[in-house]
């Protein structure tokens, strides 16, 4: 099992991160989205949800 560690407001990511976005939560239907580019299409991806 992986292991994320967070720390007083500090999240550590240490496994093969080839990069990151921030984007806001649309409705999508009964659910939410958020959109993606291309190149992350079949990659493994991890969101971070923040209060604001």
């Amino acid at each position: 099992m992986r292991r994320i560690e967070v720390d007083k407001g500090k999240l550590v990511l240490t496994e093969g991160i080839i990069g990151f976005f921030q984007k806001t939560v649309t409705k999508f239907g009964t659910g939410a989205k958020i959109d993606c580019p291309k190149e992350y299409l079949n990659k493994t991806v991890y969101v971070v949800v923040c209060e604001n």
